[in-house]
């Protein structure tokens, strides 16, 4: 079975390569357990549904050359309607391969369930993560500290991401270390990545939001864990608290933006940003409830008057 698997992901990676020789390979250089698994994810699906596409393509040109009216070698056979042969082929191959690919796609969902911690040993490093126009909020609560498009984090320890945003929709994504997920303004979205070694990678919004929305990026650095140490020192020595106000000035639409560090941060702050947005509608709601109650209430007092 494993080597099945293994030639379906070298003919994926040929079709690939044939078609996207253009393209950025970032998705599938990944460098993080996460970014392999899916990266493996989707070049089984490809594999497998090439079993269907490839020769219906070869077919598509076989069978006009061979069966062409000039051909007079082939048999003629103009009263043929039905094969048993042909039908268990055709529908059989693709019921197959959609099983297949139920139960991978199945079993991965799961495995990949950007809430689930992943099998890795140690304590996780917790990061909560602020979308803004146009920018990214990373505080560090155990650390007490944060930064503005800047992410330091140790290779080889596991974290654990609370995402959300003071604006519009964005989603957050490392490419090279795995999968996306939203920023919603009153929302805290959850999400699990790793870093398998050392480096610097990208790290974007996937999801347009405005016109600042192209340089709405920031530096992934995996370090080793004294690197992380000394860089943690290094940014609380920062003059600057980032505390409720101080977020108010730096959530301003802004294009790219340079990197800032925050020395202190207020307790509670991530939990303060989705706080804004939370009872918005049911204030909206008894605000309505009570105009139009007091439309009524004129109404039934003109009524009384004029009888």
């Amino acid at each position: 079975m494993k080597s099945i698997w293994n030639c379906l992901r070298l003919v994926g990676l040929a079709v690939l390569a044939a078609t996207l020789a253009g393209c950025d390979w970032v998705l599938f250089n990944s460098k993080g357990a996460v970014g392999i698994a899916q990266r493996d994810l989707i070049l089984i699906c490809i594999g497998l549904m090439l079993i269907v596409v490839v020769p219906a393509i070869v077919m598509a040109l076989w069978f006009p050359w061979r069966f062409r009216s000039t051909n007079t070698k082939e048999e003629y056979t103009p009263d043929w309607a039905h094969s048993n042969k042909v039908e268990v082929v055709v529908w059989g191959v693709p019921l197959l391969i959609i099983i297949a690919l139920a139960t991978i796609v199945w079993k991965s969902t799961h495995a990949l369930d950007p809430y689930r911690p992943l099998d890795v040993k140690g304590e996780p490093l917790h990061v909560q993560v602020i979308a803004t126009d146009w920018k990214w909020v990373f505080v560090y609560p155990d650390y007490g500290i944060a930064t503005i498009n800047q992410l330091t984090f140790p290779a080889g320890r596991q974290l654990e991401f609370d995402i959300t945003s003071n604006s519009t929709m964005n989603t957050f994504f490392i490419p090279q270390l795995g999968g996306q997920i939203y920023a919603m303004a009153g929302m805290r979205t959850k999400l699990h990545l790793i870093a398998n070694e050392e480096g610097e990678f990208r790290g974007m919004s996937g999801n347009y939001s405005g016109h600042g929305f192209s340089k709405m990026n920031f530096v992934a650095k995996a370090t080793s864990q004294q690197a992380f140490d000394r860089w943690v020192t290094q940014v609380r020595t920062a003059p600057i608290t980032l505390d409720m106000a101080t977020f108010q000035k730096v959530a301003k639409p802004s294009q790219g933006h340079a990197v800032v560090h925050f020395g202190g941060v207020q307790p509670n702050l991530f939990k303060s940003v989705i706080d804004q947005f939370i009872g918005v509608g049911e204030n909206t709601r008894s605000a309505e409830a009570a105009r139009d109650s007091h439309v009524l209430h004129l109404d039934a007092v003109t009524t009384a008057h004029k009888e």
